[in-house]
């Protein structure tokens, strides 16, 4: 029988069969968005599978055609953890958890990665696409500066690239995402979970300690991360406050130009 684990929230299922784990992100009702109990659940995730004397890799994967579309922005959390209360942004988000896993972290992207959740798959040690699924970085049409994405998308794409997704945040599909160098693997939709399974295969058979010391040069390529501008974006700036409000109530945020205003953005 696989081996199971509660990661704090019920939108998160955990198992370990063998030399693969799977985190498996299951909020249909709401597309998969991600709470902070969500988010830290993954990080949690990451932290069991680095625990294990034996060799074992992770998988994220999403449930029906969508992986994840980043955070939350409605208000709604049927899954509050107490023990978040004092947490801020990055004590709660996976991102670095899973960049500087020694463990392999593959992401099987199944469909809508966009947000936070292109930043999870973005951060995998390989993400493993469906033909199917779309990327975005919305961020700043719902007013937040995610610095996160200003440090690590040029490592990609490059920098005028990252420009234009950022800052018009349009919608990028599987077959552009390859051939920007977005992501590596684009497979039919079907073959998602069993090509993530060969690719974590293929990591756990390179020699743990060299593949760490290659990882950590390759990381290195990564931009600072701006946390305090990060965290006066989510928590102190109002567009932050307007942008996540418009979103809720499915309308384009005051600071649109009145005759571009098109609903939900």
């Amino acid at each position: 029988m696989p081996e199971t684990a509660d990661l704090g929230t019920p939108f998160l299922r955990y198992e370990r069969d063998g030399h693969i784990a799977l985190c498996t992100i299951d909020r249909p009702s709401s597309k998969n968005a991600l709470t902070s109990a969500m988010y830290y659940g993954i990080k949690k995730a990451v932290q069991l599978v680095n625990s294990y004397p034996e060799p074992t890799a992770l998988i994220i994967t999403g449930t029906g055609d969508v992986f994840a579309p980043g955070g939350e922005l409605r208000g709604k959390a049927e899954d509050p953890n107490p023990h978040q209360e004092y947490m801020v942004g990055g004590d709660i988000v996976p991102f670095e958890e899973v960049r500087m896993s020694f463990a392999p972290v593959i992401a099987a992207v199944n469909g809508m990665c966009w947000g936070g959740g292109l930043l999870t798959a973005m951060m995998s040690d390989v993400a493993v696409c469906s033909e199917r699924a779309t990327f975005r970085v919305p961020e700043l049409v719902r007013g937040i500066a995610d610095m996160n994405y200003a440090a690590y998308l040029p490592a990609h794409v490059g920098v005028a690239v990252a420009r234009d997704m950022m800052l018009t945040g349009r919608t990028v599909d599987a077959e552009e995402a390859l051939r920007i160098g977005l992501i590596s693997r684009v497979v039919p939709h079907d073959e998602v979970m069993a090509e993530s399974r060969k690719a974590a295969e293929q990591i756990l058979r390179s020699a743990p300690e060299a593949r760490m010391f290659v990882k950590r040069a390759l990381t290195e390529n990564y931009g600072h991360v701006d946390r305090m501008s990060f965290h006066w974006s989510l928590f102190k700036s109002g567009e932050a406050f307007e942008g996540m409000g418009a979103f809720a109530e499915k309308r384009s945020p005051e600071w649109v130009p009145e005759n571009l205003r098109v609903g939900r953005l």
